[in-house]
């Protein structure tokens, strides 16, 4: 038996009939759910061989963890509002960028950069024999993603960061409604009087009829349902899949969607194009494990609340460097959503569900 901290693991390793161990790397449960929250990427290293944890039992492996783990509500909400910063910095490189590179040529540079992070794991994948039915799965949400990128560059581009930043509060929402409409999970009153009230929020920033509202704008509500489309997605395929396979596929899939797209209208980066870019995919790549450690840590209920920091660093940073006016609806509509978010997470707590609602982070490029 193999203990963890703040865990225990029980390993059956006794080999199905016909089948054995295959070089000591095991995979067991990797997305275990402790205390109501996901748990990524748990690995231990058991003599030399990795044991990587996966709800999948290829090898007659069953593992069984105990649900009472230490909340370490400090540090969840410290590596959340460390995540917040570094997403922070991502807007804020795109938006110094400007718009001389296109909006699917710079997100293809963005994931082609960002796979030198993952050069490790495509050995690994493609080696990995899946079903047709998970490959198309994984197209879907490449084409998803794809989209949702390519409007993301293109709105933060052109409207105010603090607006960005309120606005991509909306695809947590946009997964409950669509956890409800295609998962069959429950919608009770009080979710959906907390959906209501993120989408007035979004009324409030947008403000039809009251002030401008541009492309940009448009492109950044389809860029929240588009990665609300994307998690939902995400969450069928780590039931078939590592998460190490799901992020890396995901990178693969949408560079070579956006591929043809920045070929059409291709414009030549420079050095400082390429270093901006450079430094989007190293602050993404870090913000998401910096995220998966926010998740360890404490459940969703506790680390939800602290994702409102990003906005106000948002206004402070638009404000500061990007001579922005700070628009006081913008930052009561993004409080009004972040409140809402926080309560869907905090009911999903109390029932002791398998949280539906993503952090706001996880659905970011």
């Amino acid at each position: 038996m193999v203990v963890m901290p703040n865990t225990s693991l029980e390993l059956d390793t006794r080999p199905k009939m016909g089948r054995g161990w295959s070089n000591m790397d095991l995979q067991i449960d990797r997305r275990a759910v402790i205390g109501g929250t996901h748990v990524q990427d748990l690995d231990l290293a058991l003599g030399g061989g990795c044991f990587a944890l996966d709800n999948r039992v290829p090898l007659g492996i069953t593992a069984r963890m105990s649900s009472e783990v230490t909340s370490r509500p400090g540090w969840g909400a410290f590596w959340m509002a460390v995540t917040g910063l570094l997403f922070i910095g991502v807007t804020a490189l795109v938006k110094m960028m400007g718009t001389r590179i296109p909006a699917a040529e710079a997100a293809f540079l963005r994931y082609v950069l960002g796979l030198l992070f993952l050069l490790p794991f495509l050995a690994r994948i493609l080696k990995i024999r899946m079903a047709r039915s998970t490959l198309m799965l994984f197209g879907v949400r490449g084409v998803a993603h794809t989209i949702g990128v390519s409007l993301w560059f293109y709105g933060m581009a052109r409207i105010p960061i603090a607006d960005v930043t309120a606005m991509n509060y909306l695809s947590p929402i946009y997964v409950t409604l669509g956890a409800a409409l295609f998962l069959g999970e429950p919608l009770a009153r009080r979710r959906v009087l907390a959906v209501l009230a993120a989408l007035v929020g979004a009324l409030i920033i947008l403000r039809p009829g009251f002030r401008e509202t541009g492309l940009g704008h448009l492109a950044m509500l389809g860029t929240a349902i588009v990665f609300g489309v994307s998690y939902l997605l995400a969450k069928v395929l780590t039931d078939r899949s590592s998460p190490g396979v799901v992020v890396t596929m995901l990178s693969l899939t949408v560079a070579i969607g956006l591929a043809p797209l920045a070929a059409m209208n291709w414009v030549t980066p420079t050095g400082h194009d390429l270093a901006i870019l450079m430094g989007v995919a190293t602050l993404a790549t870090t913000g998401h494990y910096t995220m998966t450690l926010a998740f360890r840590a404490a459940p969703l209920a506790v680390t939800q609340p602290v994702t409102f920091l990003q906005l106000v660093w948002a206004v402070l940073l638009g404000a500061v460097f990007f001579d922005e006016p700070i628009d006081i609806w913008v930052v009561v509509g993004g409080t009004l959503i972040v409140a809402a978010i926080s309560f869907i997470s905090f009911r999903e707590a109390q029932l002791k569900r398998q949280a539906v609602t993503p952090a706001v982070a996880a659905t970011k490029v």
